[in-house]
């Protein structure tokens, strides 16, 4: 197991897989790096480095007090990247709050240090309602959120995995045994960690990170995502971003890496690589769904 050590100290565990093409893929909240195992695998398996970390506080990084704040984060990348010898520019793949990351890293690292971004039911630009971001999530959700955790951890999230893979009376995206292991990750997890970075990511403003994305950029956003409301994220980026390429996944929630796994893979290796279609660990080859652009 790799671990590199941040500027406070702290331990950040993460995958090194393949070789090639260094991509790094940022989990989202409350998970861990192995919600991209699917991802990784096949990008390594198409020529790509996959670096995929714990963010700290989660997984199997360290849990300390501090440090929950999107500098920081971003600071963390590199510390990662530092330690596993990368110098030449990668490209980040952001999922949820991991969107964020790219957003702060391209700021404060600058573009010439990244290849491609890729955000994923991303929360970048900005998740709170606000007077001027009507379509944000209001203040009391998050609120409400905060005081189930800190209430009964446990409980709150069995119920929270459901509207993030869209898991409903009649529809079931998703096995339950997906469910279990999202509970699984999240309890890796300590409290202080949990609910300083879900303040980071519902109050973080990355409107102005938006002018730093000076690189290749895709989008992909479920439409039917009730966690990060795409009226006030994906599609916001792919108007303010030139030349970024925002694909909807019609009538999907927010867990794409499982709800849509396949769909997913193959778009991110034909973006990253320029294949048109991923190979598959069996050997099969699946057909990657072309890019269109959302005006």
């Amino acid at each position: 197991m790799a671990y590199a050590n941040a500027k406070d100290g702290t331990d950040l565990y993460y995958k090194d897989w393949g070789k090639g093409a260094p991509v790094v893929l940022l989990h989202g909240w409350p998970l861990t790096g192995d919600t991209f195992d699917d991802a990784a695998l096949r990008l390594a398996e198409n020529g790509c480095r996959a670096i995929i970390p714990d963010r700290r506080g989660f997984g199997r990084s360290d849990q300390p007090w501090d440090g929950y704040d999107y500098d920081t984060f971003a600071d963390d990348v590199t510390a990662i990247l530092d330690d596993a010898g990368i110098t030449e520019p990668v490209a980040l793949v952001g999922f949820s709050m991991g969107g964020g990351e790219v957003a702060r890293y391209l700021t404060k690292y600058g573009a010439e240090r990244v290849s491609k971004a890729v955000l994923i039911s991303a929360v970048v630009p900005y998740m709170l309602q606000t007077d001027d971001n009507p379509n944000g999530v209001p203040q009391a959700t998050f609120d409400e959120m905060t005081a189930g955790m800190k209430k009964d951890r446990e409980h709150f999230f069995k119920g929270f995995f459901k509207d993030f893979y869209g898991v409903g009376a009649i529809s079931s995206p998703v096995s339950d045994e997906v469910l279990m292991n999202s509970w699984r990750q999240t309890m890796m997890a300590g409290l202080r960690p949990t609910v300083a970075a879900a303040q980071a990511f519902a109050t973080t403003d990355f409107r102005p990170d938006l002018k730093s994305f000076t690189v290749p950029t895709l989008v992909i956003h479920g439409t039917a995502d009730k966690t990060v409301p795409i009226d006030a994220t994906g599609r916001v980026v792919a108007r303010e971003v030139p030349g970024a390429k925002l694909i909807e996944y019609d009538g999907s929630a927010h867990g794409l890496f499982a709800t849509d796994k396949e769909r997913l893979i193959g778009d991110l290796v034909q973006f990253l690589t320029g294949q048109a279609g991923a190979m598959d660990p069996a050997g099969d080859q699946r057909s990657a769904i072309p890019l269109r652009q959302e005006m």
